[in-house]
């Protein structure tokens, strides 16, 4: 670990800056259980209130959740991702798929316009990744493999807060629905090479066009399989649903 002891005044904040980093650099990655408050007492070198305090405090911004006789565990990267974590839980899956599909268009268009010779070959590397894991049937590794690809795509815009704000997005979703888009894999995959075509062509409107009907096309799957009565959250419908490619 890289803490340090506190210094005087405001000893709250300074520990909540100092986990919070620890968690921001990714010393402390989603899903790991963070030190026990004595081990964190020890090394900041203030008392187990304050070390409590500053807990709760990140507990209540949704980057840490404690687990009763268990432990507490990095939740989210960012408090915009906590957030976003906690409004994505209640949220139907159609919304969300909407949501989606407006950062995905924008993020094509500009990766169009934007991207180098090295983004190019990011999103070609990505690309072959996700139809190889598609072909093995490995439906867990292809959730992982799509995200890549569009992931690589957001890269490219050379968009900071458009890249945070899809990375925070995209770890949300996976922790609010593990990764499930409420469909079988079989029923929803669309072909991805039209984008990085579109993309490596430096033609924008082609690739926010090839970007929208991909969307589209899992929207449209996502209605038909997810059709329920009014009221159902995503949470509660894709709980027993097997994970699915997004």
């Amino acid at each position: 670990m890289t803490l340090r002891a506190a210094r005087r005044s405001s000893l709250v904040e300074q520990v909540i800056d100092q986990l919070r980093g620890e968690i921001t650099a990714g010393n402390w990655p989603v899903g790991a259980k963070i030190p026990p408050e004595p081990v964190l007492s020890e090394s900041l070198g203030v008392g187990r209130n304050t070390v409590r305090e500053a807990v709760r405090a990140l507990t209540h911004v949704g980057l840490l959740e404690c687990l009763q006789g268990d432990g507490t565990y990095v939740r989210a990267t960012s408090e915009l991702s906590g957030a976003v974590r906690r409004r994505l839980a209640t949220a139907e899956i159609i919304e969300i798929l909407e949501v989606r599909r407006g950062l995905e268009v924008e993020a094509a268009r500009l990766a169009a316009a934007r991207r180098t010779p090295e983004d190019v070959a990011a999103i070609g590397a990505a690309l072959a990744e996700r139809d190889a894991t598609w072909a093995a049937g490995a439906h867990a590794e292809f959730i992982e493999a799509d995200l890549a690809f569009h992931t690589a795509v957001v890269e490219a815009t050379h968009n900071g807060v458009l890249t945070e704000l899809y990375r925070d997005f995209s770890a949300a979703l996976r922790a609010s629905i593990g990764g499930a888009a409420g469909f079988a894999p079989e029923q929803a995959d669309v072909p991805h090479g039209p984008i990085a075509a579109a993309i490596e062509a430096g033609d924008a409107e082609a690739a926010a066009r090839a970007t929208h009907i991909c969307l589209d096309e899992i929207l449209r799957s996502t209605e038909t399989a997810t059709a329920a009565p009014a009221g159902t959250t995503a949470a509660s419908e894709i709980s027993a649903a097997p994970d699915a490619p997004s």
